[in-house]
């Protein structure tokens, strides 16, 4: 069962890896203790996951009904919105500003008279050389997006243009504060550094230090490494309470060395996560046998500072009893040597297998 678990999921390529991946041929004697009908069970048992393998939650939020609550966090709201969404409003914010100054600057002229007295050199107009809406709207432009070409200008025989330059100076800093911070946010957004975190596509359960074992391995292929990275994870399972209340996909913590503090990682090569199964394991009672028939899935979360960003991944990964990873060879310590050495982030080694469950290994 084990083997064939390798052969079916492992063999799937990491999606955030560039590297191609392959993976080591299985003995003859592995492959023929396989139970024949298990490629049909995992054919026919497919499970929507709870986030996917790039790390997006698979959640929809339908018939929310409160729609202003979104509107009460303007900014956040942009800045998750999609980019072509982003950038329309974008540039629909700075043009209606500035077609909405522009009206007020020709309604000024218009209502003083400077348009009756275009060209007259006796009359002091509100806006010098200002002769319609495109010449208001153009001085609109310059005023808020502080150009000063010097060709048109505001006088001081107009009070009500001095009050309405200072208002649209005001206006339009406010405006470039919250639109050019909305962009930044979203171009910083560390989705793509995310790429480049590299997780092994199973989990694997195997004996370690005598002591049974859930692992996988995590690494990161650029020479900008990740600050203050921390890892965790959580098994998302449906239950039911002793009361007999069903909780749906319920979330119970899987502990990578909390305690330990084995869960801050240090990640300039690759790192095998390992959580124990003891008594306070969610797998204790769990063997291989009744792996595949659980409908469970596990999220690993990593975190960690990218320079100026906080980064925030999160992948769901394929779990069964299987042989442990195979190590890295020692001399890799160069990081070209460790992009090849990262080829077997996925590859195991063949060690005698304990199918029981932790709780009955004691």
């Amino acid at each position: 069962m084990a083997a064939n678990v390798l052969e079916e999921d492992s063999m799937e390529q990491d999606i955030e890896s560039p590297v191609t991946i392959h993976q080591p041929k299985l003995p003859k004697q592995a492959r023929e203790d396989l139970p024949k009908n298990l490629n049909k069970e995992c054919a026919k048992r497919k499970i929507q996951r709870y986030v996917r393998k790039d790390g997006k939650c698979n959640v929809h939020h339908g018939n929310v009904r409160e729609t202003y609550r979104y509107l009460t966090d303007i900014f956040t709201t942009l800045v998750d919105l999609k980019w072509r969404f982003n950038l329309l409003i974008f540039v629909m914010v700075y043009t209606v500003t500035w077609l909405f100054f522009g009206m007020i600057w020709w309604l000024i002229a218009y209502m003083r008279g400077d348009m009756d007295h275009i060209g007259d050199s006796t009359w002091t107009p509100c806006v010098s050389n200002l002769n319609g809406f495109v010449s208001a709207f153009l001085f609109s432009i310059e005023t808020e997006t502080t150009i000063g070409y010097g060709y048109r200008v505001i006088t001081d025989k107009c009070p009500e243009g001095i009050v309405l330059l200072l208002i649209q100076s005001v206006l339009g800093s406010i405006v470039n504060a919250f639109m050019v911070g909305c962009m930044f946010v979203k171009i910083s957004q560390p989705k793509k550094r995310a790429e480049t975190l590299v997780f092994s596509t199973n989990a694997v359960i195997s004996m370690r230090d005598g002591k049974l074992c859930l692992m996988f391995r995590v690494g990161d292929l650029r020479n900008s490494h990740i600050v203050e990275a921390s890892i965790r994870a959580k098994l998302i399972k449906s239950k039911q309470t002793k009361e007999g209340e069903f909780i749906p996909l319920n979330q119970t913590d899987i502990n990578v060395g909390y305690y330990t503090g084995d869960d801050r990682l240090f990640l300039v090569s690759p790192l095998i996560i390992s959580h124990e199964i003891n008594q306070q394991s969610p797998f204790w009672e769990i063997s291989k046998a009744q792996l595949p028939k659980e409908e469970l899935e596990i999220v690993v979360i990593l975190e960690g500072m990218v320079e100026a960003t906080v980064s925030e991944y999160s992948c769901g990964i394929e779990t069964g009893f299987q042989h442990p990873f195979t190590p890295y060879g020692r001399a890799a310590m160069q990081h070209a040597d460790l992009l090849n050495e990262k080829s077997k982030t996925n590859t195991t080694v063949s060690i005698p297998q304990h199918l029981k469950s932790a709780i009955q290994n004691t």
